[in-house]
């Protein structure tokens, strides 16, 4: 039988070699072993996303692979989930995060990190994807009764329609009931404050930290 090291080298290989196949099968390899699907997930699946996003960033790797490995992680995930959701049961839920990529961008590296760390952590998280219309947040924050609604932009043409969030919500009036959180690439804790959002990730722990506190 594998080492637990062995097992989570192959998590990460999986995804930096974008073989979804692999990754459901270091997943399941892990689960066999006894090994915490939290573990398979953030030193497995999440350290080798890092490092494709750090390629991307050095311009190495493109969006077509960051795509791909995105999609090798979530193949992996998705045989984790029953175990997560068994741990999450376990928890009392500590509330709900509305999150998405904002409009006009197809970058969804470090929101899916942001999802699953989140998940992991006990919240209720609903993913909206990638490239997701502003209204579209703001209708599903109504709909589920959200704690939160956090975006993600990757490009500065698109943070500025993380302002339209926050009039949006102010027009359907849910602004004071909830947190608005902002994140990505070009996003600071000026911007953040700028705008008026309550909360600016840096980076997936830094969002749980942050949410753990608030909750």
């Amino acid at each position: 039988m594998a080492t637990k090291d062995e097992i989570i080298a192959k998590a990460k290989a999986a995804v930096t070699n974008f073989d979804n196949d692999a990754a459901e099968a270091a997943a399941q390899e892990g689960l066999d072993a006894g090994i915490s699907p939290v573990e398979i997930i953030q030193e497995g699946f999440t350290t080798a996303m890092n490092e494709v996003g750090d390629q991307f960033e050095a311009g190495s790797l493109f969006l077509p692979h960051v795509i791909a490995a995105s999609e090798a992680m979530t193949a992996g995930v998705n045989v984790l989930t029953p175990a997560l959701e068994a741990l999450g049961s376990e928890m009392e839920s500590k509330g709900k995060i509305v999150i998405g990529t904002i409009e006009g961008d197809i970058h969804s590296i470090g929101k899916d990190i942001v999802a699953t760390m989140l998940k992991i952590a006990g919240f209720q998280v609903y993913d909206l994807g990638r490239d997701v219309p502003i209204n579209d947040y703001v209708k599903k924050a109504k709909e589920v009764g959200a704690q939160v609604v956090a975006s993600s932009a990757l490009m500065t043409t698109t943070m500025v329609s993380q302002i339209q969030i926050e009039e949006q919500l102010k027009e359907a009036g849910l602004r004071d009931s909830l947190k608005t959180m902002v994140g990505g690439a070009p996003v600071t804790q000026d911007w953040a404050d700028k705008i008026g959002a309550d909360i600016y990730g840096e980076n997936a722990s830094d969002v749980v930290t942050k949410l753990k506190e608030m909750f």
